[in-house]
């Protein structure tokens, strides 16, 4: 037998092949046809599976939004993967910002409050874009690429052996389906009894090949548990790169304030006239508060008399509220504009603040929110 005629043959057997599957996939569907079930474990290992490729591909598209919210920049880089070349490495958002305030910094004059304020801005700025891309870089390789090995190499092979568990599941029901028109013709004798021998082994060889298959795909289906294992430790590792990402921010962020903080008082407008609006440093765990507390300016010269008179006496005074605050925490007295309240001072308070009470309500509020009362 040449090469042409074994190819030729064997060309014949895959066309018979395909065409018993086919038929047996149509009458299966048609109901036609009975159906060999797999059993209940390694059906629950095929959705198993399933859902774990189906979420897998979500948190994978997902963190690559989180860590590249730019389509584009996102589409770049995919394409310069494929091509096995490495991307043109360009500014961040952070760095990019941090770039543009130092510039602007520079052009207003380093020895001006506002551009030395724009030019430590910047740095810092850029420091945090750097850290930016440090967390895109860990993520990437501790993350990223576990999730997608395993997209697009084990659940792959596990597709693969899966549909040839198929093909091998039509195929026996197929000989099946042949030994029992082979028994039905036999029993009619419309053939001899060799071919419902022949039909049996048959039978048993597409049993046989079946069960091998059907165990081959049960043990890659079983390893989805070392799956989820291997990326729950890749999970912590991109927690981890998150927590020192915002950690190494607040740090910047917070020597940042000190050095804002450390400024002279008086800031440089574009006329050249001063203002002798301080620049007060805040402790990070108390930001809004403090900070709203230090916005209000009005009438501080009453209050600063008003408060001398409560110091000196241990009388109380009403007090109209002008903002909106919020306590920050239990000891102090959260207010609403416009309402009045019976103010005091006690013995060894802080002099920006004094002791409110509205009713049953008692607690320490910030002498800027308030106008004493005649």
């Amino acid at each position: 037998m040449n090469i042409m005629d074994f190819n030729v043959k064997k060309l014949a057997a895959d066309a018979g092949t395909f065409l018993s599957r086919a038929v047996q996939f149509t009458e299966e569907k048609l109901g036609q046809a009975e159906k060999t079930e797999l059993d209940a474990h390694l059906e629950n290992l095929l959705s198993k599976a399933e859902c774990t490729k189906l979420w897998t591909e979500k948190i994978m598209k997902q963190t690559e939004v989180l860590l590249q919210p730019n389509p584009n920049a996102r589409i770049e880089e995919f394409v310069y993967e494929k091509l096995d070349r490495k991307a043109p490495s360009r500014m961040n958002n952070p760095e990019l910002l941090g770039q543009y305030m130092i510039d602007a910094g520079n052009e207003f004059g380093p020895g001006t409050a506002y551009g030395n304020a724009l030019i430590k801005c910047g740095e810092t700025q850029k420091r945090i874009g750097a850290a930016d891309r440090e967390l895109i870089q860990t993520s990437a390789i501790n993350f990223l690429t576990p999730l997608r090995n395993f997209i697009e190499g084990d659940y792959k092979t596990i597709t693969k052996e899966r549909k040839l568990l198929q093909n091998k599941r039509l195929d026996l029901d197929a000989a099946k389906t042949r030994l029992k028109k082979a028994k039905v013709a036999e029993a009619r004798a419309a053939i001899w009894a060799e071919e419902v021998t022949k039909s049996e082994q048959e039978v048993r060889i597409t049993q046989s090949e079946f069960d091998r298959q059907a165990e081959i795909t049960r043990l890659l289906l079983e390893g989805i548990s070392s799956t989820h294992a291997h990326h729950l430790r890749c999970l912590n590792d991109f927690v981890e790169a998150q927590m020192t990402y915002y950690a190494q921010c607040y740090q910047y962020m917070l020597d940042l304030q000190k050095q804002l903080g450390s400024f002279p008082s008086t800031f440089l407008s574009n006329n050249n006239q001063s203002s002798t609006t301080p620049v007060q440093s805040v402790s990070p765990p108390s930001v809004l508060a403090s900070a709203s507390a230090s916005l209000p300016s009005v009438s501080n010269s009453m209050v600063t008399s008003g408060l001398s008179e409560l110091k000196s006496s241990s009388g109380s005074r009403k007090a109209r509220v002008l903002y909106d605050y919020d306590a920050a925490n239990s000891s102090e007295l959260s207010l609403l504009a416009d309402e009045v309240i019976t103010v005091y001072s006690i013995p060894g308070m802080d002099s920006d603040w004094l002791m409110g009470e509205r009713g049953s309500q008692k607690g320490k509020v910030p002498i800027t929110y308030l106008e004493l009362l005649n």
